[in-house]
């Protein structure tokens, strides 16, 4: 029987508990498997205990849109913003500048 994608990450993780890349490829299997909640509880791990872990910020904020949770999605862009500007990881920021942008209802229009 060949073993999923989701079984090999939780066999990883038992060796590497606290291994960001891991965590972030589950929230992200899990995720692909539908299952929010658990996607949920990786994610918001990664932020508190792997606040560096920039990648996180986009995709937790979408989920939390996705769930209903603009409010959670728009602090989730801005500690994100804040995290990739003081790395100066520009094309990181920039995307979650867009998102932001968009969640807020920003418009480059008004600026005309």
């Amino acid at each position: 029987m060949e073993t999923s994608r989701l079984d090999k990450l939780l066999e990883f993780i038992k060796n590497e508990p606290n291994d960001e890349f891991l965590k972030y490829a589950l929230a992200t299997e899990y995720l692909r498997l539908n299952d929010a909640n658990r996607a949920l509880e990786y994610y918001e791990d990664l932020v508190t205990n792997h606040p560096q872990y920039a990648g996180t910020y986009y995709h937790l904020g979408k989920l939390y849109e996705a769930l209903g949770r603009k409010d959670d999605a728009i602090k989730t862009y801005e500690k994100g913003m804040e995290i990739t500007k003081a790395k100066r990881d520009n094309h990181a920021f920039a995307e979650l500048q867009s998102i932001y942008r968009e969640a807020i209802g920003y418009d480059d229009d008004d600026d005309y």
